[in-house]
């Protein structure tokens, strides 16, 4: 069963106009203005704006009398179109395989089988959400068993995000207004002044008097939203995509059949790559049935790459997922992250040392899972749980090394627990400490190394010392543990910061 993410931008002709011009202050109230002969009138406002009472449909005229100041641009639906066309094209490339746009103001994708790559759905939408805000672009998303229905959630709710678990389709829309529904406006309005007032309302009302007044766009969208209609997706491809496809003229079902063209369009995937100087890093197998649905796989390498075998291996380790149906007609594989890739001869030497590869290993596990795979690096940085960072697992060295004058513990917890300390003096290491609900007796201590705050990236770390110490208790574990003092007031709090080996 398909899962449909839908992503609602709300503010994206004023999102579009700020990113831009980055000068425009977020506090002045900003809108968009359409013009159709002498009349003029909102068609989109950001946040600021709608904060002081503005709405979409107001004529321009009222909102300059309403709000002074606010600052007015001209429609450009059309650049518009084009940002939106970008969004998707970047949601191809991190997200899933097939993903289309929305217009005016969304982006749809079929995430079946693509969001464990994300770490699951609560955290692929929260982190789709933040990374469009990071972006500078306000968005709700919402997921759901189709289209019309993640869709109309997306648009209706005040929640950044909203999940619908699988088959419960109906229990979350019956409650949601007509004009969800995808409905053209007099439609809706129609529908509204004969009594209907939720989806529930007109889903339970006998079809063929709805289709006899408003024709069967109705009943569609209805078929739509609860699923008894298939809605497929058609998935964007940008221009300079590298894709291979095979139709059939008999459709195909068998699992070993579906490898054997598999393999065969890598190889011309291949072959295309060559001519280019590329190598594939993101490949997805798109899967069109002739029930009009579509499934997709994707395979990931963690470099460039043009190695047939590997590429056939990783796909191959998929099609199990594959349900064809009544029999797919159309198999499409297509290059949807390539880089450019130098083969190079590889040394025979027999002085040389020879290099373990584990990229083959690191696709394996990537292709389960990206998320769990990263390697950790230094950071330039005072504050020690700053000093690290997660990279990708065959990113380059950059040069940073680990801070060698002191030890530093292999595992730090992810922030700092206080702890109960008992020490001679304040200056001295302890002489016990209690953390979580143990207590233990220092045998040896080492320090302490002081270290301050990063003053000259947050002026809150001004004043902010820390006085690390290695201590040992008596079974023999070592700690990282610090005291945090308040340099105007002298008062201290100790810490647990990390564990040695």
């Amino acid at each position: 069963m398909a899962r449909v993410v839908s992503v609602f931008l709300p503010t994206l002709p004023t999102d579009r106009i700020r990113r831009a011009d980055p000068s425009l202050s977020p506090d002045i109230p900003l809108v968009v203005i359409a013009r159709c002969g002498s009349k003029r009138w909102i068609a989109a406002a950001d946040r600021a704006a709608l904060k002081l009472g503005l709405r979409v449909g107001m004529p321009a005229a009222k909102a300059q009398a309403l709000v002074q100041g606010m600052v007015m641009f001209d429609a450009d639906p059309a650049a518009d179109l084009a940002a939106l066309e970008r969004l998707t094209l970047w949601a191809l490339s991190q997200y899933s395989p097939v993903v289309a746009m929305d217009p005016p103001d969304g982006i749809v994708m079929d995430t079946e089988g693509a969001d464990h790559l994300q770490g699951g759905e609560q955290l692929m939408l929260s982190g789709l959400v933040n990374r469009f805000r990071g972006r500078g672009l306000a968005a709700h998303a919402a997921i759901a068993d189709t289209w019309g229905a993640a869709h109309a959630l997306a648009r209706t709710t005040s929640r950044e995000t909203v999940i619908v678990g699988r088959g419960e389709t109906a229990r979350a829309v019956n409650r949601l207004p007509l004009s969800s529904l995808r409905l053209a406006a007099e439609t809706v309005a129609s529908l509204h002044t004969l009594g209907f007032g939720t989806v529930g309302d007109l889903a339970s009302t006998p079809r063929a008097p709805l289709t006899l007044r408003f024709g069967p766009e109705v009943g569609l969208r209805l078929d739509q939203m609860f699923g008894r209609v298939a809605e497929p997706i058609d998935p964007i491809r940008p221009a300079e995509l590298v894709e291979v496809q095979k139709f059939f003229a008999e459709p195909i079902g068998a699992a070993e059949t579906i490898e054997k063209y598999v393999s065969r369009l890598v190889r011309q995937l291949c072959l295309e790559l060559e001519k280019r100087g590329l190598g594939v890093r993101r490949a997805d197998l798109i899967v069109h049935r002739v029930d009009n649905t579509i499934q997709a796989l994707r395979a990931g390498t963690a470099k460039p790459v043009r190695d047939i075998a590997w590429l056939t291996k990783l796909f191959r380790d998929g099609i199990e997922r594959i349900e064809p149906g009544f029999g797919i007609e159309t198999l499409s594989l297509a290059a949807t992250l390539a880089e450019p890739l130098i083969e190079t001869q590889s040394a025979s030497s027999l002085i040389e040392e020879q290099v373990t590869d584990v990229t083959p290993l690191i696709d394996v596990l990537g292709n389960r899972g990206g998320q769990r795979i990263f390697r950790v690096a230094p950071v330039a940085s005072d504050v020690p749980e700053r000093g690290v960072q997660r990279i990708a697992p065959t990113a380059d060295e950059d040069g940073a090394t680990w801070p060698l004058h002191w030890p530093r513990p292999p595992r730090l917890l992810a922030r700092p627990e206080l702890i109960d300390v008992i020490a001679l003096l304040p200056d001295h290491p302890p002489v016990s400490f209690t953390w979580r609900g143990k207590r233990r007796r220092v045998k040896r201590a080492d320090g302490p190394e002081r270290i301050f705050g990063e003053w000259w990236k947050r002026s809150s770390e001004w004043i902010a010392v820390r006085d690390y110490f290695v201590v040992e208790d008596d079974s023999g574990e070592r700690f990282w543990i610090f005291r945090s003092v308040d340099a105007e007031t002298g008062s201290y709090k100790w810490f647990m910061h990390g564990m040695f080996a």
